[in-house]
């Protein structure tokens, strides 16, 4: 049996219409890919890309904050209350087998630089320019044009098991 892969979607709460669209576009194809969707099961990013994983039938699950798994947004299909706060950003890194970052705030930051300490890669779509903040292994951070581009890097990556780097 093919074991599934995980990618983590991360990026901001508050969005455009059309970034949205985009995070969107982004889940549908983790879906298409086989994929199993991981990211914070709020607004913004989290839920355009956990719509876009659902209506294309994919597995989607949320990381809540907070304490009340009802907190999720309607499209994710696992909600995990976690009650802890930012600290739950951890253990979607550590979860998924790669992270594609969209937008975002400090938050996103934080995720990427934890997903980068730990090895993991990471695709970047619209998001921070970690490499102008000084050296990063270009082994682990990727940019991508398209959500195509940035799903075809992560399947990729994740299949590769690259890390942690040697």
């Amino acid at each position: 049996m093919q074991e599934s892969l995980i990618i983590g979607v991360i990026g901001g709460g508050l969005i455009d219409d059309r970034m949205y669209e985009l995070a969107e576009d982004l889940g549908r194809r983790i879906a298409q890919s086989g994929a199993r969707l991981i990211c914070g099961g709020l607004s913004g990013v989290m839920e355009a890309a956990a719509k876009g994983a659902a209506k294309a039938g994919g597995l989607t699950i949320g990381l809540l904050p907070g304490e009340d798994a009802r907190a999720a947004n309607p499209f994710i299909a696992v909600p995990i209350a976690t009650g802890l706060g930012i600290a739950r950003n951890i253990l979607i890194v550590r979860t998924a087998d790669v992270l594609i970052a969209v937008a975002g705030g400090y938050g996103t930051l934080v995720e990427i630089a934890a997903a980068l300490n730990l090895g993991k890669p990471v695709v970047a779509l619209e998001t921070w320019n970690v490499p102008a903040a000084g050296q990063v292994d270009a082994r682990l951070f990727h940019v991508a044009r398209t959500p195509e581009e940035a799903v075809g890097l992560a399947v990729s990556l994740a299949r590769q098991r690259m890390w942690p780097p040697s």
